[in-house]
């Protein structure tokens, strides 16, 4: 037994240090009938911080101050409106009558020896569909098989910097920013960091806007 308390003790069995800290999004749209609904939130190491109800963001912890998380709310709700009008006008030029589920789901990771882990993952109705490869800022398709929608979503989605470079300085730097200032034991950002804060909430619907017109396209026949 002692031999295994002191193997236990060099691998660092059961240290509290070796689990990482978590900034974790999830953002959920659910298209059918020209309509579209919103709902997801974020956590910072296990606790609330954000949620998403239709197109409302509310900041649950104070990690930015209240006339900044303003023009993000603003920001937010602006690009929801945007993109349930897009989603009401692609109805209108091809009518579906069927619904479809689409789920981001990205964050960062910061371990104790200071290296860190980000990831973006995109489900389309329950099925692995996109994620996106941090290192390198490329969009990958998941779907099995060949996917005439999960290809043209791949397409659009590199086409636009918000969706590779912006993407990618929001998952390594300042998702991470939001991590270290935790650590640190102080719980805010620093002001380089807040500005962009919410903009992995708006890049997470902006991924759904690829999706929709891939989705609405294919489905007419224009892929």
């Amino acid at each position: 037994m002692l031999r295994l308390l002191l193997l236990c003790g060099a691998l660092g069995c059961g240290a509290e240090q070796a689990v990482p800290l978590t900034f974790t999004m999830v953002h959920y749209a659910r298209v059918f009938e020209g309509n579209s609904l919103f709902w997801g939130n974020a956590s910072l190491d296990g606790r609330l911080s954000h949620v998403l109800e239709g197109h409302n963001v509310t900041q649950v912890l104070p990690l930015e101050p209240p006339d900044a998380w303003a023009r993000r709310q603003k920001d937010v709700s602006t690009y929801l409106i945007y993109f349930s009008n897009l989603v009401k006008l692609f109805n209108k030029e091809r009518p579906m009558d069927y619904t479809q589920r689409l789920c981001c789901y990205l964050g960062c990771r910061l371990f104790p020896n200071g290296t860190s882990h980000s990831f973006y993952e995109v489900t389309l109705n329950g099925t692995a569909f996109l994620s996106f490869h941090v290192p390198n800022a490329t969009w990958q398709r998941r779907w099995p098989g060949r996917h005439q929608v999960a290809a043209f979503a791949e397409a659009e989605l590199m086409k636009y910097p918000i969706t590779t470079q912006h993407l990618q300085h929001f998952l390594n730097t300042t998702c991470v920013s939001i991590l270290q200032a935790q650590s640190a034991g102080t719980g805010k950002l620093s002001g380089r960091s807040r500005a962009p804060l919410v903009l992995g909430l708006i890049l997470g619907t902006l991924c759904l806007l690829g999706m929709a017109v891939g989705i609405f396209w294919c489905t007419g026949g224009s892929c």
